[in-house]
């Protein structure tokens, strides 16, 4: 794997967890765990018994499930998209897309750091269940239903998340499982640790602006072309100092 995959493994994963820990999002979670595992905030909050753990395990597991269905369907989708796009360009159309991705990203960060508005990303079109579908296959649809919206927050990350695999054809599936598994790991250690939201709720507004910077700062070097050069020093420095290490 090329240094520049590597590095956008890396924001791929962080793009997951400030998914979730965006303010249409986070301040919904206890709402949403009570609605998929019928049960009480308070009963989730103080119950330790292992039966209720294990509840809550499954319940979160298959509703990660659903949310996995429709984003990596649409990763490979756009993957697809974006192989036979490369397909129809001249050989510089690798360059081409990585513009346009970078391009797409300092837009959707400066989107996200609050910095300019946009009426369409801002119309939310999650799915909305008056009664839960029964048993657990219903929280495999109401994680699909989640995963199926597009919301002012979540939307404009997994977007650039899309535009990235659509930009690396070859990569995009992985980026997209890189995505899920960073929304992922918060979503299931809240779900054991819920009263920890009340602080994280406070300080989310401020975790989307600097999410927002770093997308710009990684959108800039991948539209001029530097996070090759970039992630080539860093892993010459990384393989210095473990080879130092070693003597």
């Amino acid at each position: 794997m090329n240094p520049v995959a590597d590095i956008t493994l890396w924001l791929a994963l962080g793009a997951g967890t400030l998914s979730f820990l965006s303010p249409c999002t986070l301040p919904l979670f206890p709402a949403y765990l009570s609605y998929i595992t019928g049960m009480t905030v308070k009963e989730i909050q103080g119950s330790q018994e292992i039966k209720v753990r294990r509840k809550l395990l499954i319940h979160a597991s298959l509703f990660i499930l659903g949310v996995s269905l429709i984003f990596i369907s649409l990763g490979v989708g756009v993957s697809l998209l974006g192989q036979w796009v490369q397909g129809l360009l001249s050989g510089q159309s690798g360059v081409f897309l990585q513009r346009i991705a970078g391009l797409f990203i300092i837009i959707m960060g400066l989107f996200v750091a609050g910095l300019i508005q946009w009426k369409g990303l801002m119309k939310e079109r999650r799915f909305h269940f008056t009664k839960k579908p029964v048993g657990y296959i219903g929280t495999v649809f109401v994680g699909m239903g989640f995963a199926a919206g597009w919301t002012p927050c979540i939307g404009p990350i997994f977007a650039s998340i899309l535009v990235i695999a659509g930009s690396d054809p070859t990569m995009g599936a992985v980026y997209t499982i890189t995505y899920v598994i960073g929304f992922a790991i918060p979503f299931f250690l809240l779900t054991f640790f819920l009263g920890s939201t009340k602080w994280l709720v406070t300080y989310s507004q401020k975790i989307m602006k600097i999410g927002g910077g770093i997308m710009v700062v990684m959108g800039l070097l991948l539209f001029t072309g530097q996070l090759a050069r970039i992630s080539n020093i860093l892993l010459r420095f990384v393989q210095d100092s473990w080879f130092s290490n070693l003597g």
